[in-house]
């Protein structure tokens, strides 16, 4: 029973629960023996499998007793190690912050607490989400389950995609029923596609950024992982809400996000946007973006072609604005209220001693890239030329949902590449971003859905954009292509793929 436990969804495990064919405590502690037998993946920075049993056992006394229960009572998840949580360590994945032990909850994680949820530890994670391939952990990196079967790169360790790595192959490797991510230029939706499972990115004020460590203030998102669309729209349920402690949080009731699923996609009209292609993007994906439109056609969609001019100009828009809010941001980890210290001979030098030792090379590189373009004389060259880029980014979006009810596009360029592949070149990490950075920009809900296998056997993503606030659109649309596709998991083995 132990190993079933596991490969459960979320759904099926409430069910479960709810007919007491298993217990709380029963799940949970599958879960933590199967963290415990795959460490060699280094989902995890922290675990918590004490706490995690007596949260589980809560649950089943309120179970018992007949109490009120939350939509995610006793499911066990994973959560990342931006989230703040009240007595575990909260690091970003930084030495800088190792250590660090907040005295307050973030809003999302408190607000899945009180839907029941059971927390197994934290999730490994780019260094303050800044990766693609989750690389930069200081504590390591997490390895992807799953390996290919053939080609360049069979047999070897494959990156899990980042900066929500330790989310994604927690649930590709049955470790949790679910995981937060955060998702800034596609942290969540990469990841997903890179592992098999289902990353969804909420309209941005969706989910309250309060108590989540900031990398773009404008850009950053909490959102759920999970293996199936009907998980996701579940665990966004207990996530979302207005948060008067985050002033970018947006004063709406949450809806009923499973609502919309069932109902098909008769009747939708699906655009495909003409400049959602990359130099080099392997003809496995645009053979599959072609056959989730098809499948979606098959159904009653209608499939409309629509262009968004400025999708060239994404990228580069994107690496002006988000290093530019982290250098703001990083600039509180200066070693003297919370965090590492190394000690100088000066204010000054103790400044730079513990920024030059606690933050790593991807971290400060972005720092100095946001400092260069806020620089006087830079600001309005490149800062206040990408605010305005930006707009038209979003404009884009706003007309093309003058006519269709969804955007269908690949999800990533290319499937998981092996570890050493691209780590020593920036440039290629951050085209990874490339199809996820202009919904970001836009503030827009999107999510990855796995659709297919490559040839060498790895998983590849399709990805739904919808306008801000129709997330029951896009779960409807992405349950649909999700039938469709009829992907399943591969049941992985301890460290193995």
């Amino acid at each position: 029973m132990t190993n079933d436990l596991t490969h459960l969804t979320i759904a099926s495990a409430r069910d479960g629960l709810d007919a007491g064919d298993f217990s709380s405590v029963e799940l949970t502690a599958a879960h933590s023996a199967a963290i415990e037998k795959s460490r060699d993946l280094n989902a995890f920075i922290t675990e918590t499998p004490e706490l995690a049993q007596a949260a589980a056992a809560a649950s089943d006394a309120r179970r018992a007793n007949g109490a009120a229960l939350g939509a995610m009572d006793g499911i066990p998840i994973a959560m990342k190690d931006l989230f703040c949580t009240e007595g575990v360590q909260s690091t970003a994945g930084s030495h800088i912050l190792e250590g660090f032990v907040p005295q307050y909850e973030s809003t999302v994680s408190r607000n899945l607490k009180e839907a029941g949820a059971v927390t197994l530890g934290k999730a490994n994670m780019d260094e303050f989400a800044m990766g693609s391939a989750t690389l930069t952990s200081y504590f390591g990196n997490t390895i992807n389950p799953w390996k290919a079967s053939s080609g360049p790169n069979a047999g070897k360790d494959l990156v899990p995609g980042g900066s929500s790595g330790g989310s994604s192959t927690a649930i590709s490797a049955r470790l949790a029923l679910g995981a937060t991510g955060t998702d800034t230029g596609g942290s969540i939706r990469q990841p997903a596609s890179f592992t098999g499972t289902v990353g969804m990115k909420p309209t941005y004020g969706r989910c309250s950024r309060w108590g989540i460590v900031a990398f773009a203030s404008s850009l950053d998102q909490a959102g759920p992982m999970t293996r199936t669309v009907r998980d996701a729209a579940i665990m966004l349920g207990a996530m979302a809400g207005h948060d008067p402690m985050d002033s970018t949080s947006t004063p709406m009731d949450v809806p009923d996000f499973e609502s919309g699923l069932g109902k098909g996609v008769k009747g939708l009209r699906v655009g495909v946007p003409a400049e959602y292609t990359a130099d080099g993007m392997p003809e496995e994906i645009t053979a599959l973006w072609q056959q989730g439109a098809d499948w979606l056609k098959d159904q009653g969609a209608e499939i409309v072609e629509v262009s968004l001019p400025h999708t060239k100009y994404a990228l580069p828009t994107y690496y002006i604005v988000a290093p530019a809010e982290a250098s703001s941001n990083l600039a509180r980890y200066d070693g003297v209220r919370y965090g590492l210290r190394v000690d100088g001979d000066s204010l000054d030098e103790m400044y730079m001693n513990t920024r030059a030792e606690g933050f790593g090379d991807e971290v400060q590189r972005r720092v100095m890239i946001g400092t260069y373009v806020l620089s006087a004389g830079y600001y309005d060259a490149y800062y206040v030329k990408a605010q305005k880029v930006r707009t038209r980014i979003a404009g884009d979006f706003t007309s093309a949902f003058e006519n269709v009810d969804v955007l269908l596009a690949p999800t990533a360029p290319s499937p998981a590449f092996a570890i050493d592949e691209k780590f020593d070149d920036p440039i290629a990490m951050y085209l990874n971003d490339i199809f996820t950075v202009p919904a970001s920009l836009a503030g827009l809900p999107a999510i990855s859905v796995p659709a297919g296998l490559t040839s060498d056997g790895l998983p590849l993503g399709l990805q739904l954009i919808s306008p801000a606030f129709d997330e029951v659109t896009l779960f409807r649309a992405a349950e649909a292509l999700e039938q469709a596709a009829g992907f399943e998991l591969p049941i992985f083995g301890p460290g193995e793929g």
